[in-house]
Parts: C-alpha cells; sequence; structure tokens
C-alpha cells in the first residue's frame, strides 16, 4: 500500500493525534522522536494505535479529514473495534 492514514496516542484513552503519509514507519518515528515540533511532541503522542492502507493519495486525506472531524467517542470506538489493548503497532511496522 502506499499511504496511511494513523492515529496516535498519548496512552489508552489519552489525547489523540490524526495523520496520513506515504511511510508510516518513517513517519510514526519522526513522532517518537520529537523530530518536527508541534502537536504530538508537546502533548507525547507517540503512541500507533490505528493505521489503515490506502492506494490513492486522495482518498487517504479525505479519509484523514473526515476523522478529523470525528468526535472523540467514535475514534475512541475505531481504537477499540482493531486494538482493544491499545498496544503499540509501531513495533508490528516492517523497517
Amino acid at each position: 500500500m502506499g499511504y496511511w492514514v494513523y492515529i496516535l496516542a498519548s496512552e489508552r484513552n489519552g489525547t489523540l493525534y490524526v495523520g496520513v503519509t506515504n511511510d508510516l514507519a518513517r513517519r510514526v518515528q519522526e513522532h517518537r522522536k520529537g523530530v518536527v515540533p508541534g502537536f504530538t511532541r508537546t502533548y507525547g503522542v507517540t503512541r500507533l494505535v490505528h493505521a489503515e492502507p490506502h492506494d490513492d493519495i486522495r482518498i487517504a486525506i479525505e479519509r484523514e479529514k473526515r476523522l478529523k472531524k470525528w468526535r472523540r467517542a467514535w475514534k475512541l470506538a475505531l481504537i477499540e473495534e482493531g486494538n482493544p489493548g491499545w498496544r503499540d503497532l509501531y513495533f508490528d511496522l516492517n523497517r
């Protein structure tokens, strides 16, 4: 897959961040290292808890925009559905 929509969390039920990228492992590593100043570095949002692959960047960007508008409860339900233990999926990525 070429593009990813992802959700990061600071901890279980913690602060959430929704993003899109073409290189999930690299982008999550950047968040984890705090390379780019901003929201995720300020709030310690580094745990990859949800990721969706997409072939088309336009579809991925549209999905990201929709997820950002979702109510928090809906995002939590989405995470719980695919990752009920809130495992850090970063460690499952092929690097």
